[in-house]
């Protein structure tokens, strides 16, 4: 475990990188703009749902084993890649047929944010990286197991980045309550929205390893 001293290092810089602009914020920005706060909020907590898959991983050691093979990782960031295209088309071909109205969505759409939420960062593979490359600084293996380290060190960073999460769908959602009573805007935003998850996906499969 790490150190008093160490501790406030993580914290301060576990802090820093949760509420720093970047893939996960701006995937909830964008539902949370396309949908309102409430579907901003599922998307938060799909999203932290997906990271904790990867804090296990890497306190297990599978996160190892994804790095050390170039095809699996290829073929996670593919997938992850592949599945934001996919929801950023469909909410624009959804706009384009006219079967997507201003508000918070059907019970159907709503309910399913979780659940997209969470398989969007369960296939991102650099968020094993990152747990694969930050946390083993503040880890003493030599002290005992790393295990309950890794499950400790990451778990509170992920609560970090979720709270960051509902923060910008806080503040995003009443912005789409407003712009959805304007049909131009409306449209305009949904529009940004799609696109963002479109580059978004594009940005992830042109990554590097």
């Amino acid at each position: 475990m790490p150190n008093a001293a160490e501790w406030w290092v993580y914290l301060g810089a576990a802090l820093l990188i949760a509420f720093a602009p970047g893939p996960g914020i701006l995937y909830v920005l964008a539902r949370s703009i396309r949908g309102g706060s409430r579907e901003g909020v599922r998307s938060a907590f799909g999203n932290s749902l997906g990271a904790s898959v990867h804090v296990l991983a890497a306190a297990v050691g599978l996160s190892a084993l994804l790095m050390a093979s170039a095809v699996a990782f290829t073929v996670v960031k593919l997938i992850g890649a592949a599945y934001l295209v996919y929801l950023g088309v469909r909410a624009l071909w959804e706009l384009r047929k006219g079967s997507a109205e201003p508000g918070e969505g059907s019970p159907r759409q709503r309910g399913s944010a979780v659940v997209q939420g969470f398989f969007s960062e369960l296939f991102n593979p650099k968020t094993a990286v990152f747990f694969l490359a930050f946390l083993p600084q503040f880890v003493h293996p030599e002290q005992g197991s790393a295990t309950p380290a890794f499950l400790l060190l990451g778990s509170v960073f992920v609560l970090f980045t979720l709270g960051a999460d509902l923060l910008v769908a806080a503040f995003a959602g009443p912005l789409a309550a407003r712009l959805a009573r304007n049909p131009r805007w409306w449209r305009r935003q949904q529009v940004v929205s799609g696109g963002t998850l479109i580059g978004l996906g594009g940005a992830l499969a042109l990554s590097q390893n």
